[in-house]
């Protein structure tokens, strides 16, 4: 077997590149195992033994850890590959920079197989479904096989509480409201269980579509790579062999945050969200200046200059913060003077062209008021997307 390190890394952008270098040759043949590691030592025993059990007969498979582990996963590791029969590789990081997610998309890099098979090494993911996965796969010329809890046979019990099966539930029914297209025909987007051809990988790397986030890699994989052909197979879910489970409030919520960022990826669903939050300004606009209206003894036009810049920092916050999360090539304070730059730019220039489109071409002052903004508002935003963010 063989083991390799990776430099320490702060941001998962900077990653997509390293992976990009770390690409091995496709090949035509053969089957690559992704499975992410995180303190797993007391799994993997078990773990290789069944797949060295399960791997479809006469195909060239080979198992790659990528592991993020604090315990003595490694060295277990490299004990037990000694004795199954299958080539055993281990990526070892020093940071574990995307976390879960990130794991799994270097190890997708680091693969030049024909197949690539992403599972977890608690064994809630049966090994024994190895097979089946390839054979849907090769029958169907599928780009990408789901093993999913909610199709036939397939099961969730191992989940455990009420509240892990209702916060499961809740997650893929949300993420399948938010894509209905692309998650057409798949049951179970949030699984991490899956084959996919490298060859989808490959095309999307080319097209510069797969930018990885860095959670739920699956339900991102689909999203940005947008294979033609998805199957399933059915499978149960079940109990964690050993250690604890990761999931956690936290993990919840970078969910959620992770769906944001997947549903606003594109230019056209950026633009509807920085417009809400726009609109969402108007609330502590007109909060600060009734405080200051009735408080300060100020002139009315003084006091909305004033709050106007309120409502500014409110949609800053929430656009930075929030909308653009991720994606910061300037300094926290050069990406707020510009974007107060920009606002107060709009709002100074609107007020001639208004005058302009009222007086030249006698349009009424709501009418000209109303193509000002949305032209500002289009401005606006291809600048802060452009160049704030871009």
């Amino acid at each position: 077997m063989t083991t390799s390190s990776s430099p320490s890394k702060s941001r998962l952008e900077p990653i997509a590149s390293e992976v990009e270098k770390a690409t091995k040759p496709t090949t035509d043949h053969g089957i690559t195992i992704v499975i992410p590691t995180f303190n797993e030592a007391a799994n993997i025993p078990e773990l290789l033994s069944r797949i060295s059990a399960a791997v479809p007969p006469g195909e060239e498979t080979s198992v790659l850890f990528v592991d993020d582990s604090t315990d003595d996963t490694l060295e277990v590791i490299e004990k037990e590959a000694a004795r199954i029969p299958l080539k055993v590789e281990v990526h070892h990081r020093d940071a574990p920079v995307g976390g879960l997610g990130g794991a799994v998309m270097e190890g997708i890099a680091r693969s030049g197989s024909r197949w690539i098979v992403v599972m977890d090494a608690d064994l809630q993911h049966p090994p024994a479904l190895l097979s089946e996965l390839i054979s849907r796969g090769e029958e169907t010329s599928a780009q990408l096989v789901v093993a999913s809890r909610y199709t036939g046979e397939g099961s969730r019990s191992g989940l455990g509480s009420r509240y892990r099966v209702l916060v499961s539930g809740a997650s893929t029914s949300l993420a399948k409201v938010l894509f209905p297209k692309l998650l057409r025909g798949v049951s179970d987007p949030m699984s991490g269980y899956f084959a996919i051809r490298r060859e989808l990988v490959d095309q999307a790397r080319r097209t510069g579509a797969l930018r990885p986030l860095g959670y739920k890699i699956l339900l991102e994989l689909i999203v940005r790579c947008r294979p033609h052909a998805v199957t399933e197979a059915a499978y149960e879910f079940g109990p964690r062999h050993a250690g604890e489970s990761k999931s956690s409030v936290r993990e919840g919520l970078r969910f959620l945050r992770h769906l944001l960022r997947l549903r606003t990826s594109g230019a056209p669903a950026r633009a509807l969200a920085f417009g809400a939050i726009g609109l969402s300004g108007f609330l502590p606009n007109l909060a600060v200046l009734w405080v200051l209206i009735h408080n300060t003894g100020l002139h009315y036009t003084a006091a909305e200059v004033i709050a106007n810049q309120a409502g500014l920092l409110w949609n800053f916050l929430l656009i930075d913060k929030v909308l653009y999360r991720g994606r910061e090539p300037l300094g926290p304070h050069t990406r707020l003077l510009g974007f107060i730059a920009l606002a107060n730019a709009d709002l100074v220039a609107r007020i001639p062209l208004t005058v302009l489109l009222v007086s030249s071409l006698s349009l009424t002052p709501v009418l000209a008021t109303a193509i000002t903004l949305v032209l500002g508002f289009t401005v606006r935003f291809l600048s802060i997307d452009r160049f704030l963010y871009r």
